[in-house]
């Protein structure tokens, strides 16, 4: 019998997963599942507990839902990628597997785990690797000179002119195969750290991840360009983490917003949410056409001459929440309880990380990984090396946002900040930006620390650092 093996990585589902699908198309085969944890390489990449919490709680999800298709789930651990090879070369012998069928990683190491897997498998097994994780493969969309775009608006102009000529096509989940199995056993727990995940916020399981697709894009994606930049609405999917492991495919999210608002191509109702799937599309582009952003380099080279400061108390004050800045306090203690951020908010406290208190943009790339629920490389680093001003794309390094401004206009009256910052409960909407203020005139002590530095003079030091570094 022919025998076929799926190896699931970032795509923990069966409904629209191109891998699984291919390996299925053969009704008399048998098709096996596998997933490798790689704790050791987790730890490397700093993978932060609530997503490896969420990815535990998605394969269990995923051996139930193959175990329905006749299809068994094996979870094997290994310490990283570089044992992934030496076991699926074992695996392959000891099932006798023809075939091997995964989806592509754009990240270098993944991709370097991925050539050393083909070539340890030789002719013994066929391998087939698919475009899973993104609408269009990287390098499909690129200029007249056959490059790719270093900006985002010509390369949104381009990914959309391609999706007019034709959308990718979403696949069914298989069909159940002719053999049944047994109730899968209980899997294995990986051996690494684990968080609680607020099930309210992140439901489990790949029907509620679909269920809140659609329930977004029946009317809250329409409100999206009004709502999206204001932390204390409800006016963001929150799709982010069923897209960074796969339970959810992009496919899904464009045929799904299509279906509910078809002008969405032309400019009209939902076109701003395509607008962020395009820019997830980009960056994941980005990294394959340069790999060296996936080694913590800047893509603007004479960035990296920056002078940063080195001041622990101060990037300890914020990661913790402590910086005096009510917003940016706010947006970093929502992080660490939650593990996600607002977007606009990872803007605001990257940008108060970088240009205020000049720290190398890299180590808020990475405590960001290290709590994040939705953590991706290429839209992490990507953000982060926007806000940096390091990036293709970046906003210009003069561009500073002011963090007491930036509350002012998307959190007026405190709504979102009295959520994460009780002490502050009775500062009144004038002060809530400033409540030091309101506390001397008011001959009160609260409960919250003034401001580790005073921002106009923190732009000009940086400022200086950065036209500094680009005339070395």
């Amino acid at each position: 019998m022919t025998t076929h093996l799926v190896w699931f990585r970032n795509d923990l589902r069966v409904n629209d997963n191109l891998a699984l699908a291919a390996a299925c198309r053969d009704p008399h085969a048998r098709v096996v599942g596998l997933f490798i944890a790689t704790p050791g390489q987790w730890r490397q990449h700093d993978m932060a507990p609530r997503q490896a919490e969420f990815i535990w709680q998605h394969v269990q999800s995923l051996s139930h839902a193959l175990a329905q298709r006749g299809i068994e789930l094996r979870v094997h651990e290994v310490a990283d990628f570089n044992a992934c090879a030496e076991y699926l070369k074992s695996f392959c012998e000891q099932q006798h597997i023809d075939a091997l069928f995964y989806n592509y990683q754009y990240e270098l190491n993944e991709r370097q785990r991925d050539a050393a897997v083909e070539k340890a498998l030789g002719r013994d097994v066929v391998c087939q690797g698919f475009d899973d994780s993104v609408l269009l493969p990287p390098g499909s969309v690129t200029t007249g000179n056959n490059e790719m775009y270093k900006v985002f608006t010509p390369f949104s102009k381009a990914f959309i002119k391609r999706l007019h000529e034709g959308l990718p096509e979403c696949v069914p989940a298989p069909k159940a195969r002719e053999i049944a199995l047994p109730e899968p056993e209980i899997l294995r727990e990986f051996d690494y750290s684990r968080q609680p995940i607020d099930e309210s916020l992140f439901p489990i399981g790949e029907q509620q991840a679909i269920n809140q697709l659609r329930q977004f894009c029946r009317q809250p994606v329409a409100d999206y360009e009004q709502q999206r930049d204001f932390p204390a609405i409800d006016g963001t999917s929150r799709l982010s983490a069923y897209l960074a492991t796969g339970v959810l495919s992009p496919r899904q999210c464009l045929h799904r917003l299509l279906k509910e608002h078809p002008q969405a191509l032309d400019g009209g109702s939902g076109s701003v949410w395509l607008n962020e799937l395009i820019w997830r599309e980009f960056y994941r582009h980005l990294l394959v056409a340069y790999p060296k952003l996936c080694r913590h380099q800047p893509f603007i080279s004479w960035t990296d001459n920056v002078v940063w400061r080195q001041d622990e108390s101060q990037f300890i004050a914020w990661q913790q929440g402590k910086t005096g800045f009510p917003i940016v306090d706010a947006a970093m203690r929502q992080l660490n309880t939650t593990g996600w951020m607002h977007n606009r908010l990872r803007m605001v406290v990257a940008s108060f990380l970088v240009k205020d208190l000049l720290c190398d943009w890299r180590r808020g790339e990475r405590y960001f990984m290290s709590q994040l629920i939705d953590g991706d490389l290429a839209a992490n680093n990507g953000g982060w090396q926007w806000a940096a001003s390091t990036g293709t794309d970046a906003a210009p390094y003069f561009r500073i946002f002011n963090p007491t401004t930036q509350g002012e206009r998307f959190d007026a009256q405190g709504e979102f900040i009295r959520q994460w910052l009780p002490e502050l409960s009775d500062v009144p909407d004038k002060y809530i930006q400033t409540p030091w203020i309101w506390a001397e005139k008011q001959q009160l002590k609260l409960d919250y620390p003034h401001p580790i530095l005073e921002h106009k003079q923190a732009r000009i030091a940086t400022l200086a650092a950065y036209e500094a570094a680009r005339k070395s």
